[in-house]
């Protein structure tokens, strides 16, 4: 099973870009993307961006799985 956390790009450079998730930043591939560009919010695989995202959407999955997290971590 994969778990799919949206991710906005930061950067862009060549075929490869800066993803940020929550202040975590990390590089991934842009090669099976068509035109990224900054502000993009996308979905990451296996350390390539696979999917464009609308931001509202994003934005309500990262929400929903901060509530999940913050419950898990109140069940301990």
């Amino acid at each position: 099973m994969c778990l799919a956390i949206p991710s906005k790009i930061v950067n862009v450079e060549n075929d490869t870009a800066i993803i940020d998730v929550d202040g975590v930043r990390r590089q991934v591939s842009l090669l099976l993307l068509d035109q990224p560009k900054v502000g993009d919010w996308v979905i990451v695989h296996a350390g390539f961006a696979i999917h464009k995202i609308d931001e509202s959407d994003a934005i309500e999955s990262l929400q929903a799985l901060h509530e999940v997290a913050s419950y898990v971590d109140g069940g301990k």
